[in-house]
């Protein structure tokens, strides 16, 4: 069964113990990049808005930044260590057009006005692959549609996944009614995914070497 409810966040908020350096980082620099809540404002001030949810230690965010700074990137996560991981490219090469959402995308995505965001991304998101935690995983009716309003009408959805269950899911709650027909789909695996330059690639991703399935969702129609 297919869930629309939002559930709690699920999943540890710290590993290992922070270096002094990552310690430090969190206290001193995260405040000047973080945002508690969606400023509109951005939208006059870049040329275009992407969001990522779930940025590990910020790989992907952090190389789309490097190549597009008249772009706002904006990144969720509530894991410490990959905040922290971030945090250490956005001090060492100066980053200034990189946001940071420390919590539960799904709390920030109401908030954002309908057709603004240039691309959202949701690369290898925990699978939960027990049937009985089904209910966890972030791709939900709900989520899908919420990300489709505040999509541009030529915005992408892209989704990785190297869990093939979980790639079978996406292609099952695009399949529902609500979200049919809503994006044109494209999907590639790991000998035809797009080039890095385009789709750069997490360190989650350069361990995996099965299995892998790129989504392209590019929005069809407003609602």
């Amino acid at each position: 069964m297919i869930s629309n409810n939002i559930e709690k966040l699920y999943g540890r908020v710290k590993s290992r113990a922070l270096t002094n350096r990552q310690a430090e980082l969190y206290k001193s620099l995260l405040p000047g990049v973080s945002i508690a809540s969606f400023d509109s404002s951005f939208l006059s001030r870049y040329v275009g808005v992407s969001f990522e949810i779930g940025f590990g230690s910020g790989e992907h965010l952090f190389q789309l930044a490097i190549s597009s700074p008249n772009k706002l990137f904006i990144g969720c996560e509530f894991f410490i260590n990959g905040i922290t991981s971030l945090l250490s490219k956005i001090d060492e090469e100066k980053i200034e057009n990189i946001k940071i959402f420390q919590g539960d995308a799904r709390k920030l995505i109401p908030e954002i006005p309908n057709s603004t965001i240039e691309n959202v991304f949701l690369l290898f998101p925990d699978p939960w692959p027990k049937r009985k935690h089904i209910y966890r995983r972030f791709v939900q009716e709900r989520t899908i549609l919420g990300i489709y309003k505040m999509l541009r009408d030529d915005g992408f959805l892209k989704i990785a996944t190297d869990c093939p269950t979980y790639a079978q899911w996406v292609n099952t709650v695009l399949a529902t009614p609500s979200c049919d027909k809503k994006f044109a789909i494209e999907t590639f695996d790991l000998s035809s995914r797009p080039d890095e330059s385009v789709w750069p690639k997490t360190r989650y991703e350069r361990k995996s070497i099965e299995n892998c399935t790129f989504f392209s969702l590019k929005k069809l129609r407003s609602l």
